[in-house]
């Protein structure tokens, strides 16, 4: 298996999450001349060379080479445009491919590829951003065991990664950790909100809310408790937070979220179904 300095990588899309995964492997031990970007718009060409040193193109087919990883970092409505454009270089080059786009499937990558190539299917997250990512994989059949190993030494750079053993999976870890982060953001508004009705300033509610959700989630990581003993431990009877988690059980909060959960699945999988 290469190792992580040795693995040559082109981008095609230099947007966010393009530049997340560029700044994590670079931090990790890759060169700046391992990677390569292309992206049509030149302020974002310009920003991802001047933070990482990397060379950018314009067009998407002008920084092949010959890479072992060819990452398709662009959104799901030009990613069908964008395959059919790149084609000819990834068909001639035989990479893996690999998709950072929401609802896309690694059967309709290949279609619009018109080849049999090893595809892995991602779901990264946008704590990405800050190497704190969740990110799920999916390899079809293609994908052998040294690519796999690649993958995950890309995905790790930014965060934590699990494999899913079918592609269907993907749509739930869109639901839990892609789109996750704005349900604790939401939840972070609320609170912050229904604290400076209780007269606290707003900037420390916005401090107390922000260093309690770090807090809780660095917790729950460190712990050998599951969050259900974790909750009970915070929980004294007939207690502050008894009377908070009353409120929200009164309020069905458990089917409020999973109601959440499984619309942000279906939409995953009416994703797919619309780009085709």
């Amino acid at each position: 298996m290469k190792s992580i300095q040795d693995i040559r990588i082109r981008f095609v899309g230099a947007g966010n999450m393009a530049a997340s995964l560029i700044g994590g492997l670079i931090n990790k031990g890759m060169t700046a001349s391992q990677i390569t970007a292309s992206d049509p718009g030149k302020n974002q060409r310009d920003y991802i060379e001047k933070q990482f040193q990397i060379l950018t193109y314009g067009d998407n087919n002008a920084h092949f080479g010959m890479p072992d990883i060819v990452i398709i970092a662009v959104k799901p409505q030009i990613m069908k445009k964008v395959l059919k454009n790149v084609a000819p270089s990834i068909v001639r080059t035989s990479p893996l491919v690999v998709s950072v786009a929401a609802g896309i499937t690694t059967q309709q990558i290949k279609q619009w590829l018109g080849a049999e190539l090893p595809v892995v299917r991602t779901m990264p997250n946008t704590p990405a951003l800050i190497g704190q990512g969740a990110i799920g994989m999916y390899a079809n059949e293609a994908v052998d065991e040294n690519q796999k190993l690649m993958t995950e030494q890309v995905m790790d750079a930014v965060g934590t990664s699990i494999w899913v053993k079918k592609e269907s999976k993907i749509d739930a870890v869109t639901a839990l950790s892609g789109s996750g982060p704005a349900y604790f953001f939401m939840f972070m508004e609320y609170l912050q909100q229904a604290a400076e009705k209780l007269d606290l300033s707003a900037e420390d509610a916005a401090l107390l809310t922000k260093k309690t959700a770090i807090g809780a989630a660095l917790l729950a990581e460190r712990s050998p408790e599951t969050l259900s003993q974790l909750k009970d431990r915070v929980t004294s009877p007939n207690g502050t937070t008894a009377a908070a988690l009353a409120s929200f059980t009164a309020n069905d909060i458990r089917n409020i979220i999973e109601k959440a959960i499984q619309a942000a699945n279906d939409r995953s999988v009416e994703l797919s179904k619309e780009f085709d």
